[in-house]
């Protein structure tokens, strides 16, 4: 089976030897030396650059509104996002919490993603980003969402929490838009317990995030930003780091048994219709129904020979 609600758990030997070595600097947290390797090694994992880690995928979608400008009514407006219905409800509260007021553009009936159709047609002269959820892996139409973005001069933030190690024509899927965020909540295919990251486009965004996690500080007497604690700490990074050396395993294990679903399930299940260009990371099978009674009863079923 695919584990989407069960946490992975990698090696408790190595785990602990990471903790040792926490326990010895007694450096538990602000950037300290797990964390540093650990976004190293994502960088080099995922294929991207400006990777900054946090506390949370929640954080990573506020901070990087704030990096970015998309909060903040200092014209006197509430400021508008497009984003989707379909997913979370991070991706609109986090929106919301901040002070942007999400405005909702309906999916692609097959991809299950945001149509860039209706995209367009939501937006107002108060818009000031387009936040897209790479639902369940599966890329959105990127090309055409990031040129709607630069024809209206918006800002595009993914909400990638499903797309960890997804490729897209033959690189990351997170390089695209203005910024990319991840969730390693404890149930995702890559996670730290909880957890987070943001991939910048650019490296000036990186930099002004990175002082707005530590409360604005850039010196013990020097504040620059308005800032929040959003940082991820050494025993996040030190369980990211054991998980990340057991993804190659967890991966193939996935894939073999999303493979297995696809031979043996009978054709008249519909299927999330994935991008063609698409390297895919095995985390969800989702299907639809034609009815929520029999999605009820199928959900009941499985939980019984779980048991």
């Amino acid at each position: 089976m695919i584990p989407v609600v069960k946490p992975y758990l990698p090696s408790r030997e190595k785990l602990d030897k990471y903790l040792d070595g926490i326990y010895e600097r007694a450096w538990l947290t602000n950037n300290g030396p797990l964390v540093q390797k650990l976004t190293d090694r994502l960088e080099e994992y995922l294929g991207v650059e400006n990777l900054l880690l946090v506390a949370n995928g929640t954080l990573a979608l506020q901070i990087a509104y704030r990096a970015l400008g998309v909060s903040g009514n200092e014209h006197g407006e509430q400021p508008e996002a497009i984003t989707t219905p379909f997913t979370f409800i991070a991706t609109a509260s986090s929106l919301k919490w901040d002070g942007v007021q999400p405005v909702f553009a309906d999916i692609d009936p097959n991809t299950w993603c945001i149509s860039p159709e209706n995209i367009e047609q939501a937006i107002t002269s108060n818009t000031r980003a387009i936040v897209p959820v790479h639902v369940f892996g599966n890329a959105c139409d990127v090309e055409a969402i990031d040129e709607i973005a630069s024809r209206h001069g918006l800002k595009v933030i993914y909400d990638a929490s499903h797309a960890f190690a997804v490729k897209y024509k033959g690189k990351s899927l997170l390089k695209y838009g203005d910024a990319a965020t991840l969730s390693f909540h404890a149930t995702k295919l890559f996670h730290t317990g909880e957890g987070g990251a943001i991939i910048f486009k650019r490296r000036e965004d990186l930099e002004r995030a990175k002082k707005m996690i530590n409360f604005g500080i850039t010196r013990p007497e020097s504040i620059e930003e308005l800032g929040i604690n959003a940082k991820m700490n050494e025993m996040q990074a030190a369980m990211g780091l054991c998980v990340l050396d057991e993804m190659a395993g967890n991966l193939k294990a996935r894939e073999k048994v999303w493979h297995r679903y696809l031979k043996a399930l009978p054709n008249s299940l519909r299927l999330q219709a994935k991008n063609e260009a698409l390297g895919y990371n095995y985390a969800y099978f989702p299907v639809v129904f034609e009815t929520e009674k029999q999605a009820i009863r199928v959900a009941s079923t499985l939980k019984k020979m779980e048991c």
